[in-house]
């Protein structure tokens, strides 16, 4: 299995986030993942960059690192032509070191142009033929289509890659595993189910790459980072379907209050034992993951690549 990192854009400024793909690359990872908001989960996080602004700049100070969106809602807020238009330049700027990664997103981010939030159901719906339609842009000729859902007059993306763009597709549940096997070129999961990792093999993803994100908060001692995680990332206590429905960042707080830092410690890694790290990302290999990428919570993303450069990746190699 091979390890990534994860850039956090709720919480970090756009510039940090380009110096911190440059880190991690020196650090020996091999590829990351970037999220994709227009809100944090929180106010406190304090950032959501453009992600496309910031993945330019990421091609510009790496060589090697492979990139993906961590992941591109491109249902509502954003039409699934525009993300077409934008992984394909993203996609020419790094080649063959970029894949747009898909979900069917969180009412947090998609409720800001005033549209309905969809279904579930409608929601996967719009996923597969948004996903159709953009491998069709990607082709590199002009495209008329009335679909269910989107539709497109004479529209043509000039600049794409001559492979066209790998699709990773997001699945928490076994209907959107399933779906992500049949249209998508990669999983993504956040949770080392094999369950989901078997719905998506059995759905025609077998043999194609799989990738969970791992969320730890590495510091010099436990309790450090349990005080870090919890003041930067307390909707790692959220449960269930409100991450996907809940539409404001202090509407995340609210369902927080009263809950306590300790009770992480069912939830994440944290501190500074390397076995601990080592141990979960077993549970994501016996899964049948065959790429982890770690999301390390808080300000000190150096100390982190630094204990991964000396403590995980020469251990999990």
């Amino acid at each position: 299995m091979e390890l990534g990192y994860a850039m956090s854009s709720e919480e970090h400024a756009p510039s940090d986030l380009i110096r911190h793909a440059r880190l991690a690359e020196e650090a020996g990872f091999g590829f990351g993942l970037i999220s994709d908001h227009i809100h944090p989960w929180t106010n406190r996080q304090g950032h959501s960059a453009f992600v496309w602004s910031v993945i330019a700049g990421i091609a510009q100070v790496t060589e090697r690192f492979l990139v993906g969106t961590g992941v591109t809602c491109p249902l509502i807020r954003i039409h699934p032509a525009i993300v077409a238009h934008a992984a394909a330049t993203s996609a020419c700027l790094m080649p063959g070191r970029f894949f747009l990664g898909v979900g069917t997103g969180e009412n947090l981010n998609e409720h800001v142009t005033g549209a309905k939030w969809p279904a579930p159901d409608e929601r996967l719906s719009m996923l597969e033929e948004a996903v159709e339609l953009m491998r069709e842009l990607w082709k590199g000729d002009y495209v008329t289509r009335r679909g269910k859902h989107y539709t497109v007059e004479n529209v043509r993306i000039f600049d794409v890659p001559d492979d066209g763009v790998d699709v990773a597709v997001a699945a928490m549940q076994p209907n959107a595993a399933d779906l992500a096997g049949r249209i998508g070129d990669a999983l993504i999961n956040v949770a080392p189910k094999k369950e989901i990792v078997e719905k998506f093999e059995n759905g025609g993803g077998n043999g194609k790459p799989k990738y969970g994100q791992v969320t730890v908060c590495w510091a010099k001692s436990k309790d450090g980072a349990k005080k870090t995680a919890f003041e930067v990332w307390p909707n790692a206590l959220v449960e269930g379907s409100a991450s996907q429905e809940l539409p404001l960042p202090s509407d995340f707080e609210q369902l927080v209050e009263g809950r306590e830092a300790d009770e992480l410690e069912e939830t994440l890694t944290m501190g500074p034992d390397p076995e601990e790290y080592l141990k979960e990302l077993k549970e994501y290999e016996d899964a049948g993951y065959t790429h982890a990428y770690i999301h390390q919570i808080g300000p000190d993303q150096e100390g982190f690549l630094d204990f991964a450069r000396r403590e995980l990746l020469p251990n999990y190699a």
